[in-house]
């Protein structure tokens, strides 16, 4: 397009402008008056980037190297370039539409056509123009010469503005064609239809459309559009039938419509090209045989203006025939089209003699939903947030529609069998072979984004390992959404026989804000999360995991719990019966829970770690404390000296004896899973919720209904109100009895599962070990007065922030899980959490 004076510049947004002018033409002050100083990309200031001179011409070619760069980037994000250079040669141009082109990208050509002695006034004027009027005058011959061909370079737009036009013009930017991100639906998207007429109606009713059969008209319900996905034609009984219908729902503004391959094959039928009658073709063509010539010119008009995919919804719907790769989603040009009528093949052809296609939704890391239809499958599976909803109803299948943003499939079956596929409908593999992590998921520093406020770095290195682990350890990943964070001890006690106490985990969340806390016997075992599935059909539908199994067991750091798969399928077992008998699968409206406990005891899971560790430290320390008691018993004297030491010995050898007795208090034999105690304390996640709106003692009151098994343990708690001194009394009363009585501890909480502060939210929970449980973790000799001294100046702050991020990245990896977002986008957090886990922090802690 051509025009020697526009008023009005339209100008595709995004797009790349191109500045053609010689030196003084106007072109720095047109793109000032017109375009935002971000977009314009100056030769000149490139070359002063480059070499601190914006007139040396010597940096030309390191500045263009940086201008075409920026210009790539900004372009790959769908932002507007305007280059501001001479551009008056064709190999100038060349490099810029190739950009264009690349990003499937409109370029639009601005011409400023200057006379001589304007430019050479104008450059006079500026100091840092040193050059003659001979310049000016070969830059405008090149302009004329490559003006005659300009329009055949590939712009979209060529607009040539003599001074005057310049002065005067206006750009007038316009969204593409496929930018629809104003319309929010809500939509209902329809498959293919291929000329089924009645399953259409149906369909289109069992929706809540007010359908006239006989007149092809159809209105929804307020607010609500239908959205048709192409391919209406062809192989089915009723093509002129179908098109009348969505032709008319779309002028009434009641549908949107997109174009199918087989639609684009009967336009090119319409305007009398040749085309070969197969695939269906020859269906429609007969049953236009009946059909007066201004419906066909009418049909042949509506396809040609049908756009070949659309943006919807703020950019978080993507709607194509065959679907679209994210790079490639709100862009226009040839090939765009080609993908969205076609999908992409391998260039390879089956048994069948039909195209291979690449499946590209396996692929699909884009943020938009993609739904789509071209190749038909028996039932709409949700593959990395794309959706195929062609289920091949002219095959005998059946009409699909999505709901959307509702996520609500609704299909109607095929009354009858209109055509013989030639390839069967078949699921194209097992969807729990695609949906599964990618090493470009994970690997490298990343920035994991979560809705409590907080984005999440993980390290390269500590990625690393987490790769490690979860590629030769971990479970399943179908059953890996979710790891638990770690937990922090509360500060330390500043005096006293005591390295923590309850009153320094009250005084921190009374200074949070917390009105009322929660505390929580801390058992002797090892954490375990539990996903329990009602049947292991359940399991398979919500899972996509075909083993037989009904759930799993993990320990937090994602492995198997146990080495005994028989184990895991009793206990499994047992916890879906007391689920059963408590009535929470109806309660809940849900056919599986994920449940956060302790298993006990923790020798069930450490015994190497307590026989290498602990009882090694407890044998020697036992020789070596009989050893020193027997040389200063052989002594005879009673000097004061040998009297202390005596003293020391005897205090050695008893806290030697609290050492191995606490951890012996962990041990105990498990011949059979009777022998083991499951005591949840958190029920995570169940269908369509995450549980973190409800309180704590919800949380344990609901867990407690899990009786009339000795397998299940209820976990004894009480809740504190910070403002009561007598029931902080209580509470480290109840601490003080418990540890002595062989306790662990205490978890302390907010009441509330989350406590926001100004600052954002504060820790989950801080845990109250007793003295002799410290004894395990520090030593037989940490309470000696000087040891217990010395370890006060420990420092929690790593382990605090450790803590606060694994707990935002597990609770967005089950929001993202209970939203049916990809696996890779709730693996991408169990991830980080598994990184962050080799971080350095103080493992005492």
């Amino acid at each position: 397009m051509s025009d020697r004076a526009p008023r009005i510049l339209e100008i595709p947004e995004p797009s790349l402008v191109v500045l053609v002018g010689a030196s003084g033409s106007g072109k720095s002050t047109f793109a000032r008056r017109h375009f935002k100083p971000t977009e314009v990309l100056s030769s000149d200031y490139y070359r002063g980037v480059v070499s601190d001179d914006e007139s040396d011409q010597r940096a030309s070619a390191p500045a263009f190297e940086v201008l075409h760069f920026i210009a790539q980037k900004r372009l790959q994000s769908l932002r507007t370039v305007v280059v501001d250079a001479t551009n008056v040669q064709v190999e100038a141009r060349k490099p810029l539409l190739a950009l264009a082109r690349a990003q499937h990208l409109f370029a639009v050509a601005i011409v400023l056509e200057t006379p001589l002695d304007v430019c050479a006034a104008r450059n006079a004027a500026r100091p840092d123009r040193a050059f003659g009027d001979h310049v000016i005058r070969g830059q405008l011959r090149d302009l004329r010469r490559s003006l005659r061909h300009v329009k055949d370079e590939g712009f979209r737009h060529v607009w040539r503005l003599d001074p005057e036009a310049a002065a005067s013009a206006q750009v007038q930017r316009r969204a593409l064609w496929n930018d629809r991100r104003h319309l929010t639906g809500p939509f209902d998207i329809v498959g293919d239809v291929h000329g089924c007429y009645d399953e259409l109606c149906d369909l289109l009713g069992e929706l809540g459309y007010r359908v006239d059969r006989d007149a092809h008209t159809a209105a929804g319900p307020p607010g609500r559009t239908a959205l048709f996905l192409g391919d209406l034609v062809d192989r089915g009984p009723a093509s002129p039938r179908v098109l009348r219908l969505v032709m008319q729902m779309v002028r009434d503004g009641h549908a949107l419509c997109l174009p199918g391959n087989h639609e684009e094959k009967l336009k090119r039928w319409l305007m009398g090209k040749a085309v070969k009658p197969t695939h269906g073709l020859q269906e429609t063509i007969t049953q236009f045989a009946a059909e007066p010539p201004a419906f066909k010119q009418e049909v042949e008009r509506f396809i040609d203006g049908l756009v070949a995919h659309l943006v919807l919804d703020g950019g978080k719907l993507v709607v194509a025939h065959a679907g679209l790769k994210a790079e490639l989603q709100g862009r226009a040009s040839g090939a765009v089209r080609e993908f969205c009528l076609y999908g992409e093949t391998t260039g390879e052809t089956d048994e069948l003699g039909l195209p291979v296609r690449y499946p590209w939704a396996e692929d699909y890391r884009g943020q938009a939903t993609v739904v789509y239809g071209h190749t038909p499958v028996p039932e709409p599976v949700w593959l990395n947030r794309t959706l195929c909803i062609d289920t091949g109803c002219v095959f005998g299948g059946s009409l699909t529609a999505l709901r959307y943003p509702e996520r609500e499939l609704v299909a109607i079956p095929a009354r009858r069998t209109y055509y013989q596929p030639i390839r069967p409908l078949v699921a194209e593999r097992p969807v729990q072979q695609r949906d599964v992590l990618d090493i470009d998921d994970v690997s490298g520093k990343r920035v994991i984004e979560t809705r409590y406020a907080r984005n999440v770095i993980v390290r390269a290195e500590n990625a690393a390992a987490a790769l490690e682990v979860m590629s030769r350890f971990a479970v399943d990943p179908q059953w890996l959404i979710h790891l638990p964070p770690t937990m922090s001890p509360c500060e330390t006690a500043a005096s006293g026989p005591w390295l923590e106490h309850p009153r320094e985990a009250f005084a921190f969340f009374a200074r949070e804000g917390a009105g009322t806390v929660i505390c929580e016997e801390k058992h002797m075992g090892s954490r375990a999360l539990v996903v329990v599935c009602q049947s292991a059909a359940a399991a398979a539908a919500r899972f996509a995991v075909h083993d037989g199994k009904a759930g799993v067991v993990v320990t937090r750091t994602g492995r198997p719990f146990f080495k005994d798969r028989t184990w895991e399928a009793e206990l499994i077992a047992r916890v879906g019966a007391a689920v059963t008998r408590a009535g929470l699968w109806d309660e809940l409206a849900t056919d599986w829970l994920l449940l956060d406990a302790e298993l006990m005891p923790w020798s069930l899971k450490a015994e190497e770690l307590i026989a290498r560790q602990y009882a090694g430290v407890g044998s020697a320390a036992t020789a070596d404390v009989a050893a020193l008691q027997a040389a200063l018993a052989e002594a005879s004297s009673t000097a004061p000296e040998l009297v202390a030491l005596r003293a020391e010995a005897d205090a050695k050898a008893e806290r030697v004896r609290r050492y191995i007795d606490a951890y012996r208090r962990y041990c105990w034999p498990v011949r059979t899973l009777d022998d083991a105690r499951l005591a949840p304390f958190h029920l995570l996640a169940s269908e369509g919720r995450v549980h973190v709106d409800r309180d704590h003692v919800w949380h344990l009151q609901t867990l407690a209904r899990l009786t009339g098994d000795p397998l299940l343990l209820p976990t004894p708690y009480r809740t504190v109100a910070l403002d009561d001194p007598a029931a902080i009394d209580a509470a480290c009363a109840w601490w003080q009895e418990r540890t002595e009585a062989g306790s662990e501890g205490l978890v302390v909480k907010p009441l509330s599962f989350l406590l926001r502060t100004r600052r954002g939210l504060t820790q989950p929970a801080v845990k109250v070990r007793g003295r002799d449980y410290l004894r395990i973790i520090y030593g037989p000799e940490y309470d000696a007065p000087a040891n217990l001294e010395r370890l006060r100046a420990r420092s929690l702050a790593a382990k605090r922030s450790l803590a606060m991020r694994e707990f935002v990245l597990g609770l967005e990896g089950l929001h993202r899980f209970v939203a049916r977002e990809p696996l890779w986008r709730v693996h991408e957090c169990v991830f980080g959490v598994l990184a962050l886990e080799s971080e350095p922090v103080d493992p005492r802690l």
